[in-house]
């Protein structure tokens, strides 16, 4: 069973019609019941990340959620969802993350607008997993105002003011900060790669 962890905010729609467009079906995990049962688990994150740490919390979602993540079994996480796999972030000071990568989520500062809003290109450093059959410099759809520190995971970067972590793989736990749903046929085929795992 393929499980998009619903905690009340994030993409849950819009990512799961992507899944159904490439063949598969996923349910919405909105219980401890249905995550613990999952084989894989996308987590569509969005909003902001004490929230969304609370929300896991209240719902009870956030003990299956680690259980998952340390069994082996494929994870993906998208947006928030990369962000939350970090030790911290500054957007909500004193909040644990999920610590599966070391370092704290930090806030985009200099000369650029923020959120970071729109398209921008891949810096491919490793072009198996993930990103197989995904060309350097292909463009994705980001929509964030904080992004996670570089970590020897990443599998590819992508530079808006700082260099900051696109793709990070790691065993079974994947993530993007960009929005593959919303990627057209590069953020498809990001998803095909994880399913087909």
């Amino acid at each position: 069973m393929i499980a998009l962890l619903d905690y009340g905010a994030g993409n849950v729609g819009s990512v799961l019609k992507a899944i159904e467009y490439l063949g598969y079906s996923a349910v919405r995990a909105d219980s401890p019941e249905c995550l613990a049962a999952a084989e894989m688990v996308i987590f569509p994150g969005q909003g902001h990340f004490g929230q969304m740490m609370k929300a896991l919390e209240e719902r009870r979602l956030l003990e299956p959620l680690c259980r998952h993540l340390r069994s082996g079994k494929p994870f993906l996480g998208i947006c928030l969802g990369l962000q939350a796999l970090y030790e911290a972030s500054e957007e909500a000071l004193g909040v644990a993350g999920l610590g599966i990568l070391p370092g704290c989520v930090t806030r985009f500062t200099g000369i650029f607008k923020v959120p970071h809003l729109g398209w921008s290109q891949l810096e491919i450093r490793r072009s198996d997993g993930l990103l197989q059959g995904v060309a350097d410099g292909s463009f994705v759809y980001y929509c964030h105002s904080y992004y996670g520190p570089m970590v020897p995971r990443a599998a590819a970067v992508t530079e808006y003011g700082q260099t900051f972590a696109a793709v990070v793989e790691e065993g079974n736990v994947a993530a993007v900060q960009f929005h593959p749903e919303k990627s057209g046929d590069v953020g498809l085929q990001v998803l095909r790669n994880f399913l087909a795992s």
